[in-house]
C-alpha cells in the first residue's frame, strides 16, 4: 500500500532540492506535483486540494532555518499535515457497556465477518476481554459456519439461531446469553449490504436502535478507492457510526480512501486489516501511517508487533540453550513461528526505515520459510537435535523427502551453523559483561 504515493511525493520533494529557500514559485511547483500524485492515489479532489493549499500556506509562513533544508521543511510540515488529514489522534473504542457491544455494518464482501474474529481475538489478548461472537447475518449462505470456524480457531464461542431470519431478535437473545453467561463483549455480525437497499438498510438501523451499542464500526474494502468514502458517507448518514475499519491494506489498493475518509466523514479509521491471518489486525495511528507513506518506515509498530510474540520465559530457556551450545533444528522452528505470526514478510520488511524502498520492485513470497520447515520436518527427532549427525546419507535422504535437493540443504545446515556460532558469541558476549556486576 502507498508505494506509489510515497515514490510520487518523494520526487515532489526533489524539485525543493538544492534551493536556498521557498518561495511561490518553487513552493507552488511541488505542490502542484503532490496534489497530482494524491490524486493518482485516489485521494477526494476536494480533499486533495484544501491539503495542498494548507500545506502552501504553512511553508510560505516559515522561516527556512540554515540548519534545514527547504524541501527538509516541506517534508516536515506535508508529514503534520497528512497527520492531520487521517485524524491526528489514535481512536481507541470505548467500550463501557457490561457487555460492551460492538456492532459491525458494510458492505458484502467487505471483510465484517473475517474482522469480527481479528477483533474478538486482539480484545481477548490485550485487552483480557471474555468475547461472545453473535452470527446476525441470516442471508448470505455458510454465512454462520464462517464465524463458528472462526470462533474455534481464536477459542471464542458464537451465538446463532439457525431456524430464525429475524436478526434483531438473534442479537437481542445473544445479549440476555452474554448476560447470563458472563461474557463481557459482544460482537455482533451482520449482513452485508447495499447502500441503496433500502429495505436492508432499515434492517440495520433497527438493529442498532434495539441494541443501542457501544461501537457501530463501518468495514470498508480499501481497495474500492474512492467509492469507499462515498459509501461511508451513505451508512454514516443512516447509522451515525463511531469509526471505520479499512480492510485488505495489504492488497494492491492506491490507499486514498484512508487519507479522504475521515475528512469526508468526520469519524476515524480505528483499525486497518492487513492480511488473511487473524493475527493481522492494527490500531490505527495517524502518525505511524504518515510515516509510512513518506518512506520513513514504521519501527514503533514493528517493535509493538515483536512484543506481542515475545515470550519471556521462552526467551530465557533459548538464552540458556544457546549459552551451552545446545540451540537445535527445534528451537529454530519455533522461532520461524514467532516470526510468521508479526505478519507478511514484506510489510515487516517496509516498517524498516528505507527498506520499503529497496524492497519495492522484490517479491518477498510469504512462504519463503516452507522449504527450509520441510527440510527440518524431513529430519529424524535425534537429527534435529544433533545436526552433527548429518552426514551425506542423511542429507541426502532429508533432500527427497522434503522434496528439494542436496544443496537446499546444505546451505541450510550450513546458515544454522552459522547462526549458531553467531547467537553464542552474542550470547557469551553479554554474560561476560554481566559478570563482573555480579561479582560486585
Amino acid at each position: 500500500m502507498f508505494d506509489n504515493l510515497s515514490e510520487r511525493l518523494e520526487r515532489s520533494f526533489k524539485i525543493l532540492k538544492g534551493e536556498g529557500k521557498i518561495t511561490e514559485i518553487n513552493v507552488a511547483e511541488t505542490l502542484k506535483d503532490v496534489r497530482k500524485a494524491l490524486l493518482d492515489a485516489d485521494v477526494n479532489y476536494k480533499v486533495a486540494k484544501n491539503f495542498t493549499d494548507t500545506v502552501k500556506e504553512k511553508a510560505l509562513g516559515q522561516n527556512v532555518l540554515t540548519a534545514v533544508k527547504p524541501s527538509q521543511l516541506l517534508v516536515k510540515i506535508v508529514h503534520d499535515e497528512l497527520t492531520a488529514l487521517m485524524g491526528g489522534e489514535t481512536a481507541e473504542l470505548e467500550l463501557t457497556g457490561r457487555p460492551a457491544v460492538v456492532l459491525m455494518s458494510g458492505l458484502q464482501g467487505s471483510g465484517k465477518t473475517t474482522f469480527s474474529g481479528k477483533l474478538a481475538q486482539m480484545l481477548k489478548n490485550k485487552k483480557h476481554r471474555n468475547p461472545l461472537l453473535v452470527a446476525c447475518d441470516v442471508y448470505r449462505p455458510a454465512a454462520v459456519e464462517q464465524l463458528k470456524v472462526l470462533g474455534q480457531q481464536i477459542n471464542v464461542p458464537v451465538y446463532s439461531e439457525p431456524d430464525s431470519k429475524n436478526p434483531v431478535e438473534i442479537a437481542l437473545n445473544a445479549i440476555k446469553e452474554a448476560k447470563a453467561k458472563g461474557y463481557d463483549l459482544v460482537i455482533v455480525d451482520t449482513a452485508g449490504r447495499l447502500a441503496v437497499d433500502e429495505q436492508m438498510m432499515n434492517e440495520i438501523e433497527a438493529i442498532k436502535n434495539a441494541i443501542n451499542p457501544d461501537e457501530t464500526l463501518f468495514v470498508v474494502d480499501a481497495m474500492t478507492g474512492q467509492d469507499a468514502v462515498n459509501t461511508a458517507k451513505e451508512f454514516n448518514d443512516r447509522l451515525d457510526f463511531n469509526g471505520v475499519v479499512l480492510t485488505k491494506l495489504d492488497g494492491d489498493t492506491r490507499g486514498g480512501a484512508a487519507l479522504s475518509i475521515r475528512t469526508i466523514v468526520n469519524k476515524p479509521i480505528k483499525f486497518i486489516g492487513t492480511g488473511e491471518k487473524l493475527e493481522a489486525l492494527d490500531v490505527f495511528h495517524p502518525s505511524r501511517m504518515a510515516d509510512r507513506i513518506l518512506g520513513m518506515g514504521d519501527i514503533v509498530s514493528l517493535v509493538e508487533r515483536a512484543q506481542e510474540q515475545y515470550d519471556e520465559a521462552e526467551a530465557k530457556r533459548l538464552q540458556k540453550r544457546i549459552a551451552k551450545n545446545q540451540f537445535d533444528f527445534n528451537d529454530f522452528l519455533s522461532q520461524i513461528a514467532q516470526i510468521k505470526k508479526m505478519g507478511n514478510l514484506k510489510e515487516l520488511a517496509s516498517m524498516i526505515p528505507g527498506v520499503g524502498k529497496a524492497l519495492k520492485d522484490i517479491d518477498i513470497d510469504d512462504n519463503a520459510f516452507k522449504s527450509i520447515e520441510a527440510i527440518i520436518y524431513s529430519m529424524t527427532p535425534k537429527e534435529r537435535t544433533n545436526p552433527e549427525i548429518l552426514n551425506g546419507s542423511r542429507r541426502a535422504r532429508i533432500a527427497k523427502g522434503s522434496g528439494t535437493n542436496i544443496q537446499e540443504v546444505n546451505r541450510l545446515l550450513k546458515q544454522f551453523d552459522q547462526t549458531r556460532k553467531m547467537m553464542k558469541m552474542v550470547t557469551g558476549s553479554k554474560m561476560g559483561r554481566l559478570m563482573p556486576k555480579m561479582k560486585s
